[in-house]
């Protein structure tokens, strides 16, 4: 019997999607419910997995461009797995029958080879942290070589690995660097439909929003004090290091609190204001950029933030986020300085309003308290929507961010002064 593969719909509005790769080959045997293919479409990477178990046959070649519904592949589920290749456990009754004698004398003059998942413990670099939460967990080493053995390798992470082995020793000569230069050839891909939206959008943007951009700088001498005072005990508390991006949420939540005008969008000719704040944040995918969404992040502590945005990291780094995973926002947080950023200006992400970009914090010659002294300065850039968004709104919101950052117990106090608060000011 004969079953079709079909594109499955990736969400409302998407006719069409482009199946960026293939995970198995023309002819080969797959297992019900793996998967089998890669698609990107104008919002995310998703699977397709295999409705039954068969043999497959491939309809569409990989970088095609493919109609929603349409049938990419057939699977012979007449087919069977000993049809196509011989079972390990087959070719080892094969080996035992032709040299039994040779089997005996191995048993008695070497040692009992490991199954695979029987790996001695410490062979993996694990902190005492996480070696004292896989004690409570009862988890133990050769659970997680399992657990990478699931794990499907790529070409970056065939580079890295040699990489990491050549600097490991000063013997070896380094990784070898595609050569550059010197030659007249070009080569030409196809966008990524996730590529293409992107460039849409962005031009869209530029031409329907009255864009600007207000700069302030903060001074993340407290933070990065308080970081380094409370990060073990706050990563023992709770698995999960205290960042930068769980602070700048916390800070930008109470903002928008105060200037929910920061938080509105426009929907036609209407206004919509929120009373809440879903906060997008922008991750480099290995597609491209995409923007997972922290739901009510005003709700959170810094620990749940830490571990939502962990989370949805984990995920796009692994092309498994999902289109409800970014559906939303009412404003994002873009962090470029994690790539040695100094000053940019984010483009917003519509249809929020306003976006604000992090960036890179160098040590620089600032006035404090009539002295001059070496601080840990950060630029911060909102970009808004003059439309929404005016003047006063804008510059109003960043101050109190960076007021919040510089003196991070405000935070408590829903950016009131601490002293004010017990005064009843």
């Amino acid at each position: 019997m004969s079953i079709e593969v079909k594109v499955p719909s990736p969400g409302e509005s998407i006719s069409e999607v482009q199946l960026a790769t293939w995970l198995v080959k023309d002819g080969e045997y797959v297992e019900k419910d793996a998967e089998i293919a890669e698609i990107d479409s104008d919002k995310a990477t998703l699977t397709i997995n295999a409705p039954e178990a068969g043999s497959i046959h491939l309809l569409v070649e990989a970088g095609e461009t493919i109609k929603v519904g349409e049938v990419v592949a057939k699977i012979d589920t007449s087919a069977a797995p000993a049809a196509l290749a011989p079972s390990p456990k087959q070719e080892s009754e094969k080996k035992q029958t032709e040299k039994p004698q040779e089997k005996e004398q191995a048993r008695d003059t070497e040692p009992v080879a490991e199954k695979p998942n029987a790996l001695a413990e410490g062979k993996l670099n694990v902190t005492p942290l996480a070696r004292k939460v896989m004690q409570e967990m009862n988890v133990n080493e050769n659970d997680i070589f399992d657990y990478i053995r699931h794990i499907r390798i790529e070409k970056a992470d065939i580079a890295e690995v040699a990489g990491s082995k050549s600097s490991a020793s000063g013997s070896q000569a380094p990784a070898a660097v595609p050569a550059w230069g010197g030659t007249r050839n070009s080569e030409r891909k196809k966008m990524s439909t996730l590529r293409q939206k992107l460039s849409q959008r962005l031009v869209a943007v530029k031409n329907e929003t009255a864009m600007l951009t207000t700069f302030n700088e903060v001074n993340m001498s407290r933070i990065m004090e308080m970081r380094r005072k409370y990060n073990d005990r706050f990563k023992e508390t709770y698995g999960v290091s205290l960042g930068f991006m769980s602070l700048f949420t916390k800070a930008i939540t109470i903002a928008l609190g105060h200037y929910p005008q920061v938080n509105a969008m426009i929907d036609g000719d209407e206004m919509v204001y929120y009373d809440y704040a879903d906060i997008g944040i922008a991750v480099s995918a290995p597609k491209g950029l995409v923007v997972p969404v922290v739901r009510n992040a005003e709700s959170l502590s810094l620990a749940e933030i830490e571990k939502k945005i962990k989370e949805l990291a984990i995920k796009a780094r692994d092309n498994k986020i999902t289109i409800d995973d970014m559906t939303g926002g009412t404003f994002t947080i873009t962090n470029g300085g994690v790539f040695g950023s100094m000053m940019s200006t984010p483009i917003i992400n519509p249809p929020q309003s306003a976006i604000l970009g992090m960036h890179n914090i160098i040590e620089r010659p600032v006035a404090l308290d009539g002295q001059v002294v070496i601080a840990p300065m950060m630029y911060v850039a909102l970009s808004y929507d003059h439309r929404v968004i005016d003047g006063r709104e804008s510059v109003g919101f960043l101050v109190k961010v960076k007021e919040l950052l510089e003196n991070p117990e405000k935070m408590l106090f829903n950016g009131q002064d601490p002293m004010e608060t017990l005064l009843g000011f």
